[in-house]
């Protein structure tokens, strides 16, 4: 174990109150400005693209190299357990400075995926990753979503948090960026207007998926020029939030 590594063993550490809280708390973590990451594999991923780490807990068992300026806290196994948000703890979290999430001023890309009311972190942490690997060139949450800096949400991108954008607005915002870019707004929504996904050109678009209960809401819908639906049996009423959008970027990416 390297000898910069810091121990503590007490669960009532301060460090360990403010891992607890970035776990439970999404208005602590803005407050503080920091969100946690759980994993051996995570952190290998936060290394290799330039999170900006703060702090990184592990057990003994883990001894990572870490850049210089990163606080190594060394913890035994049950002091592990108590702060890892997952079940069966690996043997490492981070702390990292939780990057900005404003639009920029001008939207300099051609594909954006837009999530409206999607609630649940896995989906939307899966969603992340799929709009990284098919080359979205940013992800941005509308109202009702859950936070992308959950480490629920954070786990789920693979590492894709640390490499592709999240951005945080209202439609409105966003609708008065897009035109400025002259990008349109479209929707996925079961409407009789509604046009084959597979027949439209998504090469310069932002698309928003809805949530699974209630689709893309009223409001949001208001604001897109268009609709697209993913064809499927006639039974079917519909898909998965992350398997729609995963059909949304492929069709975007090819």
């Amino acid at each position: 174990m390297t000898c910069k590594a810091e121990w503590i063993t007490s669960r009532q550490n301060p460090l360990m109150t403010h891992i607890r809280k970035l776990t439970s708390s999404a208005s602590y973590r803005r407050q503080s400005g920091e969100y946690l990451g759980d994993g051996v594999k995570l952190l290998e991923e936060a290394l290799r693209w330039g999170a900006q780490l703060t702090t990184v807990v592990t057990t003994e068992k883990v001894d990572p190299a870490l850049p210089a300026g990163v606080r190594h806290v060394v913890v035994p196994e049950d002091v592990m357990e108590s702060i890892s948000p997952s079940d069966t703890p690996q043997g490492a979290l981070f702390l990292a400075k939780r990057p900005g999430t404003d639009l920029p001023e001008d939207l300099t890309g051609d594909r954006y995926l837009v999530l409206d009311g999607v609630q649940d972190p896995g989906n939307v942490g899966t969603i992340w990753r799929t709009a990284d690997a098919f080359g979205a060139d940013g992800l941005i949450l509308l109202a009702g979503c859950a936070d992308p800096f959950s480490p629920k949400v954070v786990r789920a991108t693979m590492g894709a948090a640390f490499r592709l954008p999240v951005y945080l607005t209202r439609v409105d915002a966003l609708q008065e960026k897009l035109t400025r870019a002259a990008i349109p707004l479209w929707a996925t929504a079961l409407r009789e207007d509604a046009e084959d996904v597979r027949r439209a050109n998504l090469s310069r678009c932002a698309v928003v998926i809805g949530s699974e209960g209630r689709g893309v809401s009223p409001q949001v819908l208001d604001q897109c020029g268009r609709t697209f639906l993913i064809p499927m049996r006639e039974w079917c009423e519909s898909l998965n939030a992350a398997v729609a959008a995963g059909v949304v970027l492929w069709e975007m990416f090819r």
